[in-house]
């Protein structure tokens, strides 16, 4: 018990001093020990956070228990309206981003929603493992990419969503998107059988050499199964 509170504490002490906390408590005029609090509440609520043994505090509300459920349903509206609302405090909401408010995100977004979509995607997906590409452990932020589960065009609801993303180098993401190499359910890249062996010295370093090892998880927004399945069964290209 004391392990745990301590750790608690510890976890607290390093989200007041996180430069994004300190940030955007500011902005909200409340201290940066305030929104951590709110932040660990609603930790809580998490169940990718709650698999790794962490709880966060038990204190998260009703309206919290809401707005986690109406983000999960609603990655995109949910996304946009984060975007507004961070641009209203901030004094720099254009009138573009204000006349996007009540548009249904479709295949015909904006400019300013693909943007601002595009980017949260990245950000949030590349942060969640540490910004490192998940196979191989590239850490550089510039080879790195956002990597989509269910392709975009696949499945409008989520585009967004995190927990269909994956951090990978851009060679692992264009074979991951050709359908070369997919996830299994315990989460180990499989290379299609199409391709073992082969007499490609490189394809056999850069790919081959990883299959059956275990991704890197990330801390949070762990890969959704059903995302993977749809991988497996649609894109993976299977032996023949």
């Amino acid at each position: 018990m004391r392990d745990q509170l301590a750790n608690k504490r510890c976890v607290r002490r390093t989200l007041t001093n996180n430069p994004e906390i300190i940030k955007y408590a500011a902005l909200i005029q409340r201290t940066p020990s305030a929104l951590a609090m709110k932040l660990s509440n609603i930790a809580s609520l998490d169940p990718a956070i709650l698999m790794t043994g962490r709880s966060g505090l038990k204190a998260a509300s009703k309206m919290d228990k809401a707005l986690w459920q109406e983000m999960q349903q609603d990655w995109p509206t949910f996304v946009l309206a984060m975007a507004q609302a961070e641009a209203s405090f901030i004094g720099a909401q254009s009138e573009q981003m204000q006349q996007t408010e009540d548009v249904k995100i479709t295949t015909k977004l904006s400019e300013v929603q693909q943007r601002v979509g595009q980017s949260f995607f990245r950000n949030a997906v590349l942060s969640a493992y540490d910004y490192r590409c998940c196979i191989t452990g590239l850490a550089n932020p510039r080879l790195l990419v956002a990597s989509h589960i269910v392709p975009w065009r696949s499945d409008e609801q989520n585009r967004l969503n995190p927990s269909n993303g994956l951090a990978l180098s851009a060679l692992h993401d264009k074979a991951f998107d050709l359908g070369l190499i997919t996830i299994s359910e315990d989460y180990r890249v499989i290379v299609s059988t199409k391709y073992k062996p082969t007499t490609d010295p490189f394809f056999d370093e850069t790919i081959l050499r990883f299959n059956r090892k275990p991704i890197l998880l990330p801390e949070k927004f762990l890969p959704a199964p059903e995302f993977l399945t749809f991988h497996r069964e649609q894109i993976f290209e299977k032996a023949v």
